[in-house]
């Protein structure tokens, strides 16, 4: 059953439960679960900039929504087709089974596109399936990781941060969208030439969010009224850093220092890094080898 809730798009299917709402102008956000509601979080977005979305339900059971140059389309059994204002695809959710016999690429495979597998505890294992609609298409994003590639497309990305790999769940794609992933769940992004798929391996819902854009550049400026945006470097800051691993006392750090300033030489930052503290999880400075931390200020 579609119906629209105020400025949201409803869509109910026996258990699942899907919702696409505005999110910021030109952009949509996306969830779907299978409990019985959401939870109250909205991650890494904003307040979102308030916009006058257009729903219709047609006809035929399916739903149109609207929001400046982005439109989503949900089929009468909740397929998900996102469009710009020019009606190219941008999104095209990857199912094959034969609940829509009009659906042109109804199959047998039994393939969901927004699988949620319950799993022990009460969470699911989510995995959002897209078609890939041009294999000459162009991802740049996703955070900072130990490969050579600019051009994502054809990776298989771990969703998790690690020592030197910082996860930043946020797609750009040359086919003029931005996608970001809006779970903080350790996953994994397949960006490959036949489906693009997303997955959380522990989770309660799906939750993501699309903006369309004419250039790079308008794109990263929706998602940063988004999410946020990133704050000034303090002036301390923008100097020459000195960092090794590791001082292991205060002593040892401050004669680093000493010769820094005997030798007149600038700096701004020393970074003491890690196991200046007692017990592991403890920030504070372990006393034995820090005995007057405020000498380092």
């Amino acid at each position: 059953m579609l119906y629209s809730e105020g400025d949201t798009l409803v869509f109910r299917y026996d258990d699942h439960h899907l919702r696409i709402q505005p999110w910021g102008q030109n952009s949509l956000r996306v969830r779907a679960t299978k409990r019985a509601s959401f939870e109250p979080q909205d991650w890494a977005l904003l307040e979102p900039e308030k916009t006058s979305p257009k729903i219709t339900i047609s006809d035929d059971g399916g739903a149109r929504m609207e929001n400046g140059r982005i439109h989503a389309t949900v089929s009468r059994l909740g397929k998900i087709i996102i469009y710009n204002d020019k009606g190219d695809k941008l999104l095209e959710e990857y199912a094959r089974h034969r609940r829509d016999l009009t659906d042109p690429k109804c199959s047998s495979l039994e393939v969901e596109a927004r699988e949620l597998r319950p799993i022990l505890g009460g969470d699911y294992r989510l995995t959002l399936r897209f078609e890939s609609l041009d294999p000459n298409e162009q991802i740049f994003g996703m955070g900072q990781y130990q490969h050579p590639h600019l051009d994502l497309k054809g990776s298989d990305i771990e969703m998790a941060h690690r020592n030197s790999q910082a996860s930043v769940p946020f797609a750009l794609s040359s086919l003029g969208y931005g996608f970001l992933w809006n779970n903080p769940a350790v996953g994994r992004a397949v960006l490959g030439k036949n489906i693009m798929s997303f997955e959380a391996y522990s989770t309660k819902e799906l939750d993501y969010w699309v903006t369309a854009g004419e250039t790079p550049a308008e794109i990263i400026q929706a998602y940063a009224k988004s999410t946020g945006y990133v704050p000034m470097m303090p002036e301390y800051g923008l100097g020459f850093w000195q960092c090794k691993l590791r001082y292991w006392n205060q002593e040892q750090l401050l004669e680093v220092a000493r010769e820094y300033r005997r030798r007149e030489l600038p700096i701004d930052l020393i970074v003491i890094d890690f196991f200046h503290w007692k017990n592991q999880g403890d920030w504070s400075f372990d006393n034995e080898f820090f005995p007057d931390p405020g000498k380092l200020l």
